[in-house]
């Protein structure tokens, strides 16, 4: 989607977000466990303590949050935040499930966050500002909220061949001719590949001490068929490209996935996808 349409993206964004987020609470343990070394990283670089307010940013099951909720008790508040109520349910039945009471839920669109000016300690944002239709603008936001001395951390993709789990099906699809590239200046998850865009980002929206790091991950699937299984019903995208194909072009799109894949197969059928995310923080 160009980002000359945002209004248009925006409401695209909606929809695939609350059309997934049910696949999202259903493969909610395989997705943390792979993402769990990069919340680990952003709850320690915002350094919660009791009493402190944080909210979470695009949560989807919330687990990042979570995280700090524990931190933060007695006295603080944790905001667990999505763009569609849909994500947010998934939040709030994976709280219930903690039996984490310190948390409030909201429905809060990044662009514009419905809080106070200063009203927070910390913000976690586990890869979202990429994918947003303005987020210089998201930033400044967060910045407002945030009080003097309140911590930011973020994360965003690397470099698409550092992440073939997510990068192979849109390569492939491309090949085919089923997608189009996409536009260098609209959102997409590697829009923030270079890690100068997200220091000139921050500091353009007034952040400083800004730290960006490496986090390695690993994606564990019994089989690629699995993986498949859960790239469709988690990437609205992926889903959409592949559902417009004929059964004979899906059968040769597998093949070609499966071979460009084939490095990461054990004997055994079981798959290890590597990834690699950049990391942030900075303070207001």
């Amino acid at each position: 989607m160009p980002a000359t349409d945002p209004e248009e993206y925006r409401a695209a964004n909606r929809e695939s977000w609350a059309g997934a987020a049910a696949a999202w609470g259903t493969y909610r343990h395989v997705l943390q466990t792979a993402a769990e070394p990069v919340s680990h990283w952003m709850v320690d670089a915002i350094d919660p303590q009791p009493g402190h307010r944080v909210l979470e940013l695009a949560a989807g099951p919330g687990d990042t949050g979570f995280l700090a909720a524990e931190l933060i008790e007695p006295g603080g508040t944790l905001i667990s935040s999505d763009l569609v109520e849909e994500m947010v349910d998934q939040a709030r039945a994976r709280a219930a499930e903690l039996r984490i009471a310190n948390v409030e839920f909201r429905t809060i669109d990044a662009e514009w966050i419905d809080l106070p000016t200063a009203s927070l300690d910390g913000v976690l944002a586990r890869w979202v500002y990429m994918l947003l239709a303005d987020p210089a603008t998201a930033l400044r936001e967060t910045r407002r909220v945030l009080r003097p001395g309140g911590r930011l951390a973020l994360a965003a993709w690397a470099d698409p061949a550092e992440n073939p789990w997510a990068s192979a099906p849109r390569a492939e699809l491309a090949a085919m001719g089923a997608i189009t590239p996409t536009d260098p200046d609209a959102p997409d998850m590697f829009a923030f590949r270079d890690p100068r865009a997200i220091v000139g980002l921050l500091e353009e929206t007034g952040f400083e001490d800004i730290v960006v790091e490496q986090v390695a991950i690993v994606w564990r699937y019994p089989s690629l068929d699995d993986w498949w299984d859960t790239t469709l019903d988690i990437s609205a995208s992926v889903a959409r490209a592949v559902g417009a194909l004929t059964p004979a072009q899906r059968d040769d799109l597998r093949d070609a996935i499966d071979v460009r894949l084939a490095r990461y197969v054990a004997d055994d059928g079981s798959v290890t996808l590597p990834g690699l995310t950049h990391v942030a923080a900075a303070g207001a």
